[in-house]
């Protein structure tokens, strides 16, 4: 069975997007995103797949979720029309990252074993949010704070988060 985490930015006002892409520019968390998901499987809704600018995540299994499936061979990346279809693609990998949107993350919220959460300590107006996080459900085993510079404009934490097995 595959280690599934959730990754993802989050505002304050657990804010994750506003009309279809990231309210806010932090070259380190992209950074950071593309380290830890490299050679992962990544599962995605469509609109945040259509988000994407360059298509399909390079150098990782992209699978995206979507009631209405493509007619043929898709180039790039898989299908699936449920979570667990899109689980069961994943069979032989050693991680499986939920890159969003809100919907995906509602989802699988109770079955994630990790939350990698990138805090960028500001409030944006959106209209995509992050579900709210049950923090007696979830352990923090690691943060890094780091203040705005000339690349990253808004302060941010990157923070890991275990899920509480009782």
């Amino acid at each position: 069975m595959s280690k599934i985490s959730i990754i993802a930015a989050v505002a304050d006002n657990y804010a994750i997007g506003k009309s279809n892409k990231l309210p806010w520019h932090l070259p380190a968390d992209l950074k950071h995103f593309k380290l830890l998901t490299t050679g992962a499987a990544v599962v995605m809704g469509k609109r945040t797949f259509e988000s994407l600018p360059n298509g399909p995540l390079p150098n990782r299994k992209n699978i995206v979720l979507s009631s209405m499936m493509s007619e043929g061979v898709t180039e790039g990346y898989y299908e699936a029309n449920s979570i667990e279809d899109a689980l069961e693609l994943c069979d032989n990998e050693k991680e499986v990252f939920i890159i969003g949107g809100g919907a995906v993350y509602k989802q699988t919220m109770e079955f994630a074993d990790l939350m990698y959460i990138t805090w960028v300590h500001a409030e944006f107006a959106a209209d995509a949010f992050f579900p709210t996080i049950d923090f007696e459900k979830w352990t923090e085993v690691s943060r890094e704070d780091f203040e705005p510079d000339e690349r990253n404009i808004y302060p941010f934490s990157f923070v890991t988060y275990e899920k509480k097995y009782n």
